[in-house]
């Protein structure tokens, strides 16, 4: 994506870019595609191993969505730095060298380590102290926040215009090559999740599953990843508000360990766009 006209940046934290064409209240997100690496980011893993925590292409994946009448935001700074869509509180207190000034709120995952600040890339502990409480605070300040913030100022903007709003939450992640029992992962390419109706209506999910099932995708919904805290702060379906998370397997389009785009990368691109052209037909007829 180049910077245009269209395009409102706040270097190295996140890029907002708005409709090409007639706006709709359509919004495509992408919080965990950043590459662009603090300075002060004091990580004691390799790159390699730090990159494997990105959603990598996910905002490519998703970069049509201005042409259709979407507006498209994405953060440039990586989730392991500090993670978008984990609450602000959701923090692993073993991790810092002092007390946090509030009482926390650690979730399921982070006791796996993949908390507001991940502990872990590919098994080795990312960093090699303990936090500073002030360096975690600049962090909120200056990368979370802001994010937030310019996402809330969107949802509020397209819904004041258009009295609903369709926001997509766009992820990825990379299953694992054996379970527990050491047995082939069956592989999912696609997990819908709305948190059981509560972030988007549950018509909206499903047309989103049935688009890409008619493309002869597996998909399935509210399970394994239902939501998490973008889609659970900004989705009031009740209010016309509707907030979807989307997850697709990085198996699809990349090699998991060299990185690289595989050869089928430009057609699935190509599937993204028709799922954009259709989210935003729909928001269309919808209004």
């Amino acid at each position: 994506m180049k910077p245009t006209d269209r395009t409102f940046s706040l270097p190295g934290v996140l890029e907002r870019i708005d409709p090409e064409t007639e706006p709709l209240p359509v919004v495509f997100d992408s919080p965990h595609s950043g590459n662009r690496y603090p300075s002060d980011f004091d990580y004691a893993v390799t790159r390699d191993q730090i990159r494997s925590t990105e959603d990598m292409h996910v905002d490519e994946l998703f970069a049509a969505a201005p042409r259709h009448g979407a507006t498209l935001l994405r953060a440039l700074f990586p989730r392991s730095y500090i993670d978008l869509n984990r609450g602000p509180l959701d923090l692993d207190e073993s991790l810092l060298a002092g007390p946090w000034p509030e009482p926390l709120l650690p979730g399921h995952k982070t006791r796996n380590g993949k908390g507001l600040l991940r502990s872990q890339a590919m098994g080795r502990p990312i960093y090699a102290r303990k936090l500073e409480v002030a360096e975690v605070q600049a962090r909120l300040n200056r990368y979370y926040e802001p994010y937030h913030a310019t996402l809330a100022a969107i949802i509020a903007e397209r819904r004041r215009d258009f009295g609903a709003v369709w926001h997509v939450n766009c992820h990825s992640w990379s299953p694992p090559d054996t379970g527990r029992d050491g047995k082939p992962v069956r592989h999912v390419d696609f997990f819908l999740g709305d948190r059981e109706g509560t972030t988007a209506d549950t018509e909206f999910t499903e047309l989103v599953a049935g688009f890409l099932r008619n493309l002869g995708y597996e998909v399935l919904v509210n399970r394994l990843f239902k939501g998490m805290e973008l889609v659970r702060r900004h989705g009031r379906p009740e209010e016309g508000q509707h907030s979807l998370q989307i997850e697709i397997n990085r198996e699809i389009y990349m090699d998991k360990h060299g990185y690289h785009k595989l050869d089928g990368f430009a057609e699935f691109r190509a599937h993204m766009e028709g799922l954009i052209r259709y989210v935003c037909e729909y928001a269309r007829d919808a209004l």
